[in-house]
């Protein structure tokens, strides 16, 4: 009992060393997991399909990649010891950040309902401008990690960074350049029908979906990446985050090139 006291105290604390706009993107992160939740429990009951996959697989996909792009801005600001969350800055990146990955989980959702597609659905001119506008405002939401790196550089430039922040800031970068290079290149090239791998559904062959998760989820993997080649490479830190680095961005280019 006194060890949950603690965690609980240890996540009160956590939760008051936040800003407005980092409490604001957490809930919006877990609104997110609870609009996944209700729509799987929803999906359950209705067995539509459209290109041979559940219509409300591509919702729940992006209801979950939403959560963990929230999630994940606020807690990259704690590794690379930061109080950028603390500017007017951060909160203009959080509103973008919000607006834009809302219009898409929205409008997705939207012609999920109607068993209608919301990507590469270019038959009539609406359809066809909100699809350039999805592409637009994915753009836009990637941006905010660029952004982000940009305030976190200018705030930190002038001292000895150590390789934790510099992982964070790379990793935002190759998740705004490695994103928009896969997304444009995703939107012109529509995925095979059907569902392939088991749980994330892509295919092996003339799907750029692989790539394009390596671009996005740069967010996470390369702190991750950063955390651990300063914790356990100690002298050779810098060294490893360097090779680790090229390696992703090596295996999101091979990816790619598979791809096409």
């Amino acid at each position: 009992m006194n060890d949950f006291y603690k965690y609980q105290h240890w996540i009160d604390l956590q939760w008051q060393s936040l800003s407005g706009p980092s409490k604001f993107l957490v809930g919006y992160g877990l609104l997110m997991f609870v609009a996944l939740l209700l729509t799987y429990v929803w999906s359950l009951s209705d067995q539509r399909v459209f290109r041979d996959v559940g219509i409300w697989v591509k919702p729940m996909k992006f209801m979950a990649s939403t959560a963990l792009f929230a999630l994940t801005t606020v807690w990259v600001i704690k590794v690379a010891h930061s109080s950028i969350d603390q500017t007017e800055a951060f909160a203009w990146i959080a509103a973008l950040l919000v607006a834009t990955s809302l219009f898409e989980v929205v409008y997705i959702s939207y012609q999920a309902s109607q068993a209608s597609a919301s990507h590469y659905n270019v038959g009539d001119p609406f359809h066809a401008f909100m699809f350039g506008l999805m592409g637009l405002f994915a753009v836009g939401l990637t941006a905010t990690q660029a952004w982000l790196a940009w305030e976190i550089w200018n705030e930190q430039k002038q001292a000895d960074l150590p390789v934790e922040t510099w992982g964070v800031m790379i990793g935002l970068v190759l998740t705004f350049v490695l994103s928009t290079v896969s997304g444009f290149m995703l939107g012109g090239n529509q995925p095979p029908a059907g569902q392939g791998l088991p749980f994330v559904g892509w295919h092996l062959q003339k799907d750029i979906r692989p790539a394009h998760f390596l671009a996005v989820h740069a967010q996470q993997l390369i702190p991750l990446w950063g955390l651990v080649a300063a914790k356990f490479m100690e002298s050779f830190s810098t060294t490893a985050f360097i090779v680790g680095s090229f390696l992703y961005v090596l295996l999101w280019a091979t990816s790619t090139w598979l791809s096409l």
